[in-house]
């Protein structure tokens, strides 16, 4: 194997371990001393700092104004419980094709959740959630159309974990082996708002097939929470019209009153 794709593969394997760890409620790895004669710490956001002892205000997460205030900047015990009750999944033939099981990103104490249909070939890869084109739309509509931050702001997750094989839609025995896991992640995070980005999504929480041209932009109800329904970031790259894009817009001001509420 060439030196440069050797340390391609080893970062991304660094990379979505450090994730797992985030996820599971670590915070920082300390980095082994035959690595480094350096007094440094590496931070699970894939940065470094001094990890000489630091005043607490100078350590603590930085609140969003869309998190819950009990929020201390970690992951939600009973996220963490649902991760490891998923563990290394092999409930559907899915497993048969993934490389990396997606559970989700983002704050994990936030008020705000969106749900998509399941993973691309670049999320598989990374092991995160919406990193491909359609994610990188997904952020241009939190960060421009919003005014929020994806990462402090948001968490993101699919209503299956696990990459279908050729990004077809995920089949009715693939959705039901992996519902369990998303309404728990849904009731552990408890936001004040989810997000069903297009049909897939929609028909899911609603338990119903849902026309989601006709639909969207309306509010309904799951297990207690207020869920939106709008397009999927992916059908507006195919459909990318001023009526679609106004659409999403309309549909997320609606939402961030709801937050500001």
């Amino acid at each position: 194997m060439a030196p440069d794709t050797e340390r391609a593969l080893l970062l991304q394997q660094l990379k979505n371990y450090l994730m797992f760890l985030r996820e599971s409620g670590h915070t920082h790895v300390p980095l082994n001393s035959e690595l480094s004669e350096l007094p440094v710490m590496a931070t699970l956001s894939g940065t470094f700092h001094d990890s000489s002892p630091q005043p607490l205000e100078s350590r603590m997460v930085p609140k969003s104004p869309f998190t819950k205030p009990e929020d201390d900047g970690k992951p939600s015990s009973g996220l963490v419980d649902v991760r490891e009750e998923l563990g290394d999944c092999e409930r559907c033939k899915l497993c048969e094709t993934r490389q990396t099981i997606v559970f989700g990103s983002g704050n994990p104490n936030a008020d705000l959740v969106f749900v998509g249909e399941g993973p691309g070939a670049d999320e598989d890869a990374q092991g995160l959630p919406f990193v491909g084109r359609a994610g990188k739309k997904l952020t241009e509509i939190i960060e421009k159309g919003m005014l929020l931050d994806r990462e402090k702001d948001t968490y993101i997750c699919n209503i299956v974990k696990c990459r279908p094989p050729g990004n077809r839609d995920p089949e009715k025995d693939e959705v039901e082996a992996c519902k369990p896991f998303l309404i728990k992640q849904l009731k552990a995070i408890r936001p004040k708002v989810i997000v069903a980005l297009g049909k897939p999504a929609a028909s899911t929480l609603l338990g119903r097939t849902v026309p989601i041209t006709k639909e969207r932009g309306t509010w309904h109800e799951f297990e207690g929470m207020k869920l939106m329904l709008t397009y999927h970031p992916a059908y507006l790259l195919r459909a990318y019209t001023l009526e679609n894009r106004q659409a999403v817009y309309d549909d997320m001001q609606k939402v961030l009153e709801v937050l500001k509420a």
